[in-house]
């Protein structure tokens, strides 16, 4: 595999960092569970982290949330440690890499996962938005809102918390996240759907690719078959491309784009608009 630059890269992260800040704003509200929680698990990630919320924070009422993507199975393996009985949600958005679902086959079966549920857009808003299957190069945010962002919302009803592979080197909007967060529900534009908040656990926020290489290895996990290609962040394929030698991190997704998340991260997105 080529070297990557793991820092921010020169276009789509400088498309007006404030902008993406704000749209990825971490903690929409700032209450009193959220300073509970963080003083009480301040300093813990990874295994410990998921332990202390799967188990005893939120048993029974949080999902994980997997891309099944170039590092994903870090996080899935640490899950199965925990509690392989954790609701895994897989965003097949119709648009994914063959590899990527024989990745998750793989996964799942490995690691012992019992409960991964695989969720898709609605039928109707195919119909209505996406009719011909080429929204993703007309109007990659409208896209990723239909096939990502909604799909999400209506998974995660029921839950009080989801748990993200995110990690802070990830992009320029990720570089401040916490370990826990707290958004509001953003909903699915029905009435009575964006109601509450919803916690948001991120164990592997402060990991950086080298603790990510160092655990696939000391564990024997399988990587995603495409990052043998340098294909180092893996999404949906008529908008992932194989990272150029001496390209940064995101440099495969969404080239040419001003783009470099899809939205299911950004609250403060309700309607697709600059996601």
């Amino acid at each position: 595999m080529t070297a990557i630059d793991l820092r921010k890269r020169p276009g789509k992260a400088s498309m007006g960092s404030d902008r993406a800040a704000a749209m990825d704003s971490p903690t929409v509200v700032a209450s009193p569970a959220l300073q509970r929680l963080r003083t009480a698990h301040k300093g813990l990630g990874g295994v410990e982290l998921l332990r202390a919320t799967i188990q005893t924070e939120f048993p029974g009422r949080i999902a994980a949330v997997s891309s099944f993507g170039a590092e994903s199975a870090v996080l899935l393996h640490m899950v199965a440690q925990v509690d392989p009985t954790t609701p895994v949600i897989f965003l097949n958005t119709g648009k994914l890499f063959g590899e990527t679902l024989r990745y998750r086959d793989r996964l799942q079966e490995k690691l012992g996962l019992t409960d991964i549920r695989a969720v898709g857009p609605h039928p109707a808003d195919l119909v209505a938005r996406d009719p011909h299957g080429g929204l993703w190069n007309a109007d990659p945010d409208a896209c990723c809102f239909i096939r990502k962002v909604l799909p999400l919302e209506r998974a995660l009803k029921g839950f009080d918390a989801s748990i993200t592979g995110r990690k802070r080197f990830q992009t320029n909007a990720r570089a401040a996240m916490e370990a826990i967060e707290e958004e509001k529900v953003r909903g699915t534009g029905e009435p009575g759907t964006a109601v509450g908040t919803r916690f948001k656990v991120n164990p592997l926020a402060d990991w950086t690719q080298e603790d990510l290489e160092t655990y696939l290895d000391e564990h024997k996990l399988p990587r995603h078959p495409l990052v043998k290609d340098n294909y180092l962040s893996i999404g949906c394929m008529p908008c992932t491309e194989r990272v150029p030698e001496g390209g940064s991190y995101r440099d495969g997704r969404w080239v040419g784009r001003d783009k470099d998340e899809c939205g299911i991260h950004l609250p403060n997105n309700l309607d697709g608009d600059g996601i």
